[in-house]
C-alpha cells in the first residue's frame, strides 16, 4: 500500500467482527492505517495478534487478518475502545478513551459476551479510570461482562514476547474453558 493510501485511511472506522453471545470479544486499542487500509483488524505486519491467538489455544491454526470472520466460528469477536484509525494510539487523546470506554461498555451489554479481552492495559486504564489496573483479570465488569487486560500485540510493544504473551493470552483461554457456560457459539457448535 502507498502512503497515499494509508494518509487516506486516516480517521477511517473498521467494522467490528461481532455476535451476540461471545466466549471472548477481544478489544483493540484503536484501528492502524494498515487496518484501515485493508478492512482487517490486526492487519499491520508487525502486529503478533494472530500468531499470539494461535499459539495461546484460541484458534486450531494461524488465522491471517482477512480470516478475521472465521473468529466467530470460535466464539471470538474484534472491535476497540476508539473507532477512529491513527497511525499511532499516541494520537488519542483521553477524552477519546474515555468516551470510547462509555461506547464499548454499551457495546458489551448488548452483545453478551461472557469475557472482553482488553488488549492493551494501558488503554484500559485510561478508557475505564483504572489507574492501577495491571495485566490479567480484573475485579470490575464491563457492561456484565468479566475483564481481562492482555497486553497489546503491536510490535512496538517490547516488554512482552510472541511467548510471554501468548502465555497470558493461554492464561484467558483456561479462564474462559473453565467457567464458560452456554453462548450462541456452544449452540452453533451443536448445530
Amino acid at each position: 500500500m502507498t502512503p497515499e493510501e494509508l494518509q487516506a485511511a486516516r480517521d477511517r472506522v473498521v467494522p467490528d467482527v461481532v455476535t451476540g453471545g461471545l466466549r471472548v470479544l477481544f478489544c483493540g486499542i484503536n484501528p492502524s492505517l494498515t487496518t484501515a487500509v485493508t478492512g482487517h483488524h490486526f492487519a499491520h505486519p508487525g502486529n503478533r495478534f494472530w500468531p499470539v491467538l494461535h499459539l495461546s489455544g484460541f484458534t486450531p491454526r494461524r488465522l491471517q487478518p482477512s480470516e478475521q470472520s472465521e473468529l466467530l466460528d470460535y466464539g471470538l469477536g474484534i472491535t476497540n475502545v476508539v473507532a477512529r484509525a491513527t497511525a499511532r494510539a499516541d494520537e488519542l487523546s483521553g477524552d477519546e478513551y474515555r468516551a470510547g470506554g462509555e461506547a464499548l461498555s454499551a457495546k458489551v451489554a448488548e452483545l453478551g459476551p461472557l469475557w472482553l479481552a482488553v488488549v492493551g492495559v494501558t488503554a484500559y486504564r485510561t478508557a475505564f479510570g483504572e489507574r492501577r489496573a495491571r495485566i490479567g483479570p480484573q475485579e470490575r465488569t464491563v457492561g456484565g461482562a468479566r475483564v481481562w487486560a492482555l497486553p497489546n500485540p503491536s510490535g512496538l510493544n517490547a516488554h512482552w514476547t510472541v511467548t510471554t504473551m501468548a502465555a497470558e493470552y493461554a492464561r484467558l483461554r483456561a479462564a474462559v474453558d473453565q467457567g464458560a457456560g452456554p453462548s450462541a457459539y456452544d449452540m452453533r457448535r451443536e448445530a
